[in-house]
């Protein structure tokens, strides 16, 4: 279960940051730090007219030696040969729907993460791959709510690891602008989580 605010209480300074309200704050966040295109990905998701609030985030690479049987499931779920793919490079993005009415729904948030699928599917990244996963989250901006948040997982495979980052952060970039079209945006008279 996802729980909003957090705070890790075996890494201090490790906490929650609400980048809708506190933009600036984004220098709390060291994985931003680490990586400008998680950075970027995380301003867009939290932009005024995002459909979404940012929870938590990470990115790290994958070689073959510490990651040889994650390769290989990648590889075989993408079709890729073993000398397309030695190198990976993923990110997650913790989610939350700000429209009340979605974030409560299990099956309204399945029916978006749905059309996500479909629609990355035709993004030209070949040698990269979306998943999304649906989990209950309870969030406390002011009143507490339970509902449902999305994991996104954006992950790209190269025959080196600098490769590997770039087509990441290429899809990262993507799926973004996918999932700040049109289709996802707020309805302007329903209530949110965080107002």
């Amino acid at each position: 279960m996802l729980v909003v605010p957090w705070a890790e209480s075996d890494q201090p300074g490790m906490h929650f940051v609400n980048l809708r309200d506190e933009p600036y704050s984004i220098a709390e966040i060291p994985e931003a730090e680490r990586f400008p295109d998680l950075a970027r990905a995380l301003r867009a998701l939290n932009a005024n007219r995002s459909p979404f609030l940012t929870a938590k985030c990470d990115a790290w690479p994958i070689s073959p030696r510490d990651g040889a049987t994650e390769l290989e499931a990648m590889r075989k779920e993408l079709m890729l040969f073993e000398d397309e793919a030695t190198f990976a490079f993923t990110s997650y993005i913790d989610l939350l729907w700000r429209e009340r009415a979605i974030f409560a729904s299990a099956h309204q948030q399945q029916d978006r993460l749905d059309r996500i699928a479909r629609r990355a599917t035709k993004l030209s990244h070949p040698e990269s791959m979306v998943q999304c996963v649906l989990r209950p989250a309870m969030v406390d901006l002011g009143a507490p709510l339970e509902g449902f948040a999305t994991t996104l997982y954006v992950t790209s495979l190269s025959s080196d690891a600098e490769l590997a980052n770039r087509r990441w952060a290429s899809a990262l970039e993507d799926v973004v602008d996918l999932l700040r079209s049109r289709d996802f945006e707020v309805n302007r008279t329903s209530a949110t989580i965080d107002s």
